[in-house]
C-alpha cells in the first residue's frame, strides 16, 4: 500500500479515469454495433458522424489506439456506402 499522501490520492484519481474510460469505450461499442445492425441507410447516414464522433474522442483521449480509429471509421463508412 502508498504510503504518500499524493500517491493515495493517485490511487484514486487512476480508479476513477480508469471506469469513464471504460464507461466511453463501452458505449462507442455499442453505438458501432447499432450502426452496423442498421438496414436503413437514411438512418445509418445520420448515425455515422455521432458514431465517428465518439471514436475521434477515444483516439484523442488515448482509449484507443489512432490506427485502429481510422479503421474502424473506414470500415463503417465503407459499410454504409454498401447499403
Amino acid at each position: 500500500m502508498a504510503n504518500h499522501k499524493s500517491a493515495l490520492k493517485r490511487i484514486r484519481r487512476n480508479e476513477v479515469v480508469r471506469l469513464r474510460n471504460r464507461y466511453q469505450h463501452k458505449t462507442t461499442r455499442n453505438a458501432i454495433k447499432k450502426l452496423r445492425s442498421e438496414t436503413d441507410q437514411k438512418k445509418a447516414q445520420t448515425l455515422l458522424p455521432t458514431v465517428v464522433s465518439m471514436i475521434d474522442k477515444l483516439a484523442k483521449r488515448n482509449i484507443i489506439h489512432a490506427n485502429k480509429a481510422a479503421n474502424l471509421k473506414g470500415k463503417l463508412t465503407r459499410h454504409i456506402a454498401t447499403l
